[in-house]
C-alpha cells in the first residue's frame, strides 16, 4: 500500500540558504509515517495508552537532490516488511515534478513502555501491513 503525505517547505525548515536543513527530512519522514499509521486506525497516543510506542533502530538516508523554501512536495511511504517487533518503511520524498529529492528506509521497532524493551506487534498491525 502507498501511502502520500504533501508537505511544504517553509522557512523554518531551511538554512541560511532556502535549502531544506538535512535533518528537516528525518521530520517530514516521520510525520508520514504517522499519519500512515493513523489513516489505518492505529494512532499514537492510543496505542501509548496500551504500553505500546515505536521507536527508530536503523535509518539510512539517500539525499539526492536539494529541496527548497517553498516547494510542495510528496512524501510516498509503504511498508517494505514486518516481523515479530519490528516494520520497515521505505520513502521518497519527490517534488511537483516528480523527481526524487531524498530516499530513506526506517526500521522501527514496538517496544513496551512500561519495560522500555521490544515487543510485539500487535496482531491487527500485523495484519494490516503483512504482505
Amino acid at each position: 500500500m502507498l501511502f502520500c503525505w504533501p508537505i511544504r517547505v517553509y522557512y523554518e525548515d531551511t538554512d541560511a540558504g532556502g535549502i531544506v536543513y538535512h535533518a528537516r527530512y528525518a521530520h517530514f519522514f516521520e510525520r508520514a509515517r504517522t499519519e500512515m499509521l493513523r489513516e489505518k486506525g492505529f494512532e499514537q497516543q492510543k496505542l501509548r495508552e496500551e504500553n505500546l510506542a515505536f521507536v527508530v533502530r536503523k535509518m539510512t538516508i539517500d539525499y539526492l537532490y536539494p529541496a527548497k523554501l517553498d516547494d510542495l512536495l510528496t512524501v510516498e511511504t509503504k511498508i517494505t516488511h514486518v516481523q515479530h517487533t519490528s516494520l520497515t518503511f521505505l520513502h521518497r520524498l519527490i517534488n511537483q515534478q516528480r523527481k526524487e529529492i531524498c530516499t530513506a528506509e526506517i526500521i522501527i521497532v514496538s517496544i513496551d513502555t512500561s519495560k522500555m524493551k521490544p515487543t510485539r506487534l500487535p496482531e491487527s498491525i500485523v495484519a494490516e501491513f503483512k504482505q
